[in-house]
């Protein structure tokens, strides 16, 4: 049985910072663990231009801890008005890695997203001529929709006509959760990838639901059904240079998720790659992990892999049911369970 593991540094390629003090609180925890992440835009006001992604860049690295090497990769939160000038330029200027689809009202602070995806086509263009890479949290927000099928009616509505009509646009499917997503992946060509989360693989929709409402494990896309858990899972730890990590951490104080309106969101920065490698471990599929952590998101967006390495070591780890965050507290993922990989360094 292997007791340890030693990898390229990861990174982690969909996170949430928030801003302000509670950003100044979470950057270390993934500062600690990943060389680099993508840092999503949907702040109050969203991070629509170069010149906000770059101040809120600047904001992101003072809290990195001295002596700490993190690099935040910033997105561009696209809108039915967004400018591609800017963009293009941000992108060629070194601020923007990426830019985000949120459809309007999707998700946190989703208000000012896309009302519909045909209206930034043009957009679209640029950026496949440009090279930037297009991220897409992948629902319909259609009220006649299930919740649990929102993911499944994108695709079908939206994404293969997107894939079509831009065949050379590198497309993320963020935060995949069903076995339609990792079929889309799978049959799409090589210019289409998928991130995963851990609580997505870990958890079904009954975590959410059974034993009364639990608000810790909700988010959005919402965990389904066990079969796209297993799928997912399969996904993850096959190997396909496709699938790779991200966490989509999303911070939110332990009285937010606990509210009457409950805040979408899991907080997975503090024990993400342990969380991860977990399940790698349970799926017999440790030599699979450096590709899924460390070695596919980089390849995927065009940049080098770090040279530094990590180690994890079996062992059992509790975790704290919550932990201090800007005067208030929060809820980590695993929160009160005990799990059995250590983050040495």
């Amino acid at each position: 049985m292997t007791d340890t593991i030693t990898i390229r540094r990861p990174d982690d390629w969909h996170l949430h910072f928030r801003d302000g003090d509670v950003m100044r609180g979470v950057v270390p925890y993934t500062a600690r663990q990943f060389g680099r992440a993508i840092v999503m835009p949907n702040l109050t006001p969203p991070v629509t231009t170069a010149q906000m992604a770059a101040d809120y860049r600047d904001r992101i690295v003072a809290a990195v801890p001295k002596g700490v090497d993190f690099e935040p990769l910033m997105v561009c939160y696209l809108t039915d008005d967004t400018d591609a000038d800017d963009l293009v330029r941000g992108a060629k200027e070194g601020v923007f890695t990426a830019a985000k689809l949120y459809p309007a009202n999707a998700t946190t602070n989703s208000a000012h997203g896309v009302t519909d995806v045909r209206k930034i086509y043009p957009v679209l263009q640029r950026m496949s001529d440009e090279g930037i890479v297009f991220c897409i949290h992948g629902e319909v927000t259609s009220p006649d929709i299930d919740v649990f099928d929102r993911e499944a009616e994108f695709i079908e509505r939206y994404l293969r006509d997107i894939v079509a009509n831009f065949p050379d646009l590198k497309i993320v499917f963020e935060h995949i959760t069903t076995s339609d997503a990792v079929d889309f992946v799978l049959e799409s060509g090589p210019n289409v990838g998928a991130t995963i989360t851990p609580q997505h693989l870990h958890i079904n929709r009954n975590a959410m639901l059974v034993g009364g409402i639990q608000p810790h494990n909700y988010c959005l896309p919402v965990a389904k059904r066990e079969t796209h858990r297993l799928a997912l899972r399969k996904a993850a730890t096959s190997g396909s240079p496709k699938f790779f990590l991200g966490t989509d951490s999303a911070p939110h104080f332990k009285h937010d998720k606990e509210s009457s309106c409950g805040c979408a969101g899991i907080f997975g920065a503090p024990y993400a790659l342990e969380s991860y490698l977990t399940v790698f471990d349970e799926e017999g599929a440790l030599d699979k992990f450096e590709g899924f952590a460390s070695l596919h998101g980089p390849a995927f967006y065009g940049l080098p892999v770090h040279e530094e390495t990590v180690t994890l070591e079996r062992t059992q780890v509790d975790v704290p049911e919550e932990l201090a965050l800007a005067g208030s507290s929060i809820v980590p993922w695993h929160g009160g369970q005990t799990i059995g990989w250590k983050f040495v360094g």
